[in-house]
């Protein structure tokens, strides 16, 4: 991911997380029990935090060009979309499924962390 496409993906994954979040609590409280509140709740609280460090790895690239940065931000992205989106399915449907694909969107968010470790202390290295 280059720094445009990582930028464009916060932007809309903040986008999502705002919408998403208000119609939560506005539109489907009412709805839904309180384990699929939970569950939307938890997705919405990894997303917002995760697209933050999307971001700020966003303009981290566009300064720095940096390929641990760049793989970071993809597998944060990642997660958010497994983590963040089969809980909102979790929440949303009726189908279990979702359940197997939320740890692989966990995984997704710890290496990207990890690869932003490896990138941060290799950052005045050449890679």
């Amino acid at each position: 991911m280059n720094g445009r496409l990582i930028l464009i993906f916060s932007a809309l994954s903040g986008f999502i997380f705002v919408a998403l979040g208000a119609f939560g609590a506005h539109g489907l409280s009412k709805v839904l029990d309180v384990q699929q509140m939970a569950w939307l709740r938890t997705g919405l609280e990894y997303q917002g935090l995760h697209t933050l460090a999307i971001l700020a790895l966003g303009f981290a690239v566009q300064s720095q060009n940096n390929a641990w940065f760049k793989c970071s931000a993809a597998f944060l992205a990642l997660g958010t979309i497994l983590f963040s989106g089969s809980l909102y399915w979790l929440a949303l449907s009726t189908t279990k499924m979702w359940v197997y694909i939320t740890p692989i969107g966990g995984f997704c968010f710890l290496i990207g962390w990890a690869l932003l470790l490896v990138g941060a202390v290799r950052l005045n290295k050449k890679v």
